[in-house]
């Protein structure tokens, strides 16, 4: 008799043993994370810096659900395989709740298949392809950043203003520079349709003969100059194109080189009158925007980066998200992200049902070289939701059973 009491003795306590270590793994959400921290540290050192601020913030405030969030992190080498590879990691060893992130469009394009062929939620936190929301959309996959046709729709009334017949155009060659070029020529060309495209330059990601691109696009003696380039590949061409004194005379339309990461860098050689996007931080007098540049001021010591926005916002979508969903369940999160709205440093915006993109714009102004510094001035905020097509072309863009 004392065996049996000795055993149920024992069976007692694993029972009281084994239920705390299952509370305790349902303790916490898991945010599963990849993205390309060392091929592009300028955008995404502030962005996780961003991300950090945000599960900072909802876990004070006592979590998502009476849970606490944690970020668990990946590099995916800016390689599609490696990213892969982590996404299938993070779900089976990791168990994560749900995947976020990628910077560059061909691992955002990645992540979207496997969240496809997985049946896992994903948000697009950055990569601006439209293919992600558009030809390889599916229910699985939501995106945050405004996506390159809405980025270059803001342009393009004021480069058809310009009148500029000729155009060139230069953009990294891959799928979001191919994307960006391929959606100002048909935007522009509908807005003005004498519009000639008379040189065209392509150089490698990371790569480019700024020398040999600069030549080319001047031989071609072009009114306008439509630029995708970013980052090192940016300040390599402004630098040249300086140099040889391109871009006297002539226009500058130019995605993404108002932010922060790709202006600050490049200083004194900062170009005048660029009409870009971008995001001015020192001018942005909105209480939302305020409230989070005080924050992560407080937090860092330093001004926030775009990256420093979406990261924040990424996060903060996610935690929406949930809190609709009341649970991570990934068709639970379909749910309830469609047409969810979120408080961001740019105001509210919204998960459109149509195709599973957010309505987040992006600041649209001119370059200035103050004092041996780029900003940009004469900005105005472009609201997403103006910018897109209509609901009828969004749907022969999309998938079939992309909205199932």
């Amino acid at each position: 008799m004392k065996m049996q009491y000795k055993m149920l003795g024992a069976a007692a306590v694993l029972a009281l043993v084994v239920p705390l270590g299952v509370v305790h793994a349902q303790g916490v959400i898991k945010i599963g994370e990849i993205n390309s921290y060392k091929a592009q540290p300028a955008f995404l050192e502030p962005y996780k810096k961003g991300m950090e601020l945000a599960v900072e913030e909802i876990n004070a405030a006592g979590g998502v659900n009476g849970k606490k969030i944690e970020l668990i992190v990946r590099d995916d080498n800016a390689n599609p395989g490696e990213a892969v590879r982590a996404a299938e990691e993070l779900v089976s060893r990791e168990k994560v709740d749900v995947l976020t992130g990628s910077f560059l469009s061909h691992i955002g394009l990645a992540l979207t298949d496997f969240a496809k062929q997985k049946k896992f939620f994903f948000l697009a936190a950055e990569p601006l392809t439209d293919k992600i929301v558009w030809q390889n959309g599916n229910r699985y996959t939501f995106r945050l950043r405004a996506s390159t046709y809405m980025q270059v729709a803001m342009l393009v009334p004021e480069a058809a203003a310009m009148k500029k017949k000729r155009w060139a155009i230069v953009y990294p060659n891959y799928e979001y520079g191919q994307s960006a070029a391929a959606s100002f020529k048909t935007l522009l060309k509908a807005a003005q349709p004498d519009v000639e495209f008379v040189a065209e330059q392509a150089p490698p990601l990371g790569r480019v003969d700024s020398g040999s691109v600069v030549q080319a696009l001047a031989d071609a003696k072009p009114d306008a100059i439509f630029n995708v380039l970013f980052g090192a590949d940016l300040s390599k061409f402004v630098r040249e194109g300086n140099t040889r004194g391109l871009f006297q005379g002539r226009e500058v339309v130019s995605l993404l080189t108002g932010e922060p990461e790709y202006l600050d860098p490049l200083k004194e050689e900062t170009p005048n009158g660029w009409l870009v996007t971008g995001y001015p931080w020192y001018g942005i007098q909105t209480p939302e925007h305020k409230a989070f540049f005080l924050a992560y001021h407080g937090k860092y010591k330093d001004y926030p980066r775009l990256g420093s926005v979406v990261g924040y916002s990424a996060i903060k979508s996610l935690a929406e998200g949930m809190k609709k969903a009341k649970s991570t369940d990934t068709e639970k999160m379909i749910a309830a992200f469609r047409g969810l709205k979120v408080s961001t440093p740019f105001g509210p915006v919204v998960y459109r049902t149509q195709d599973q993109q957010s309505t987040m714009g992006a600041f649209v102004g001119r370059t200035k070289n103050e004092g041996g510094k780029g900003v940009m001035v004469d900005y105005r905020y472009a609201d997403g939701a103006k910018f897109q097509p209509t609901d009828a072309e969004v749907k022969k863009l999309r998938p079939a059973d992309a909205n199932n």
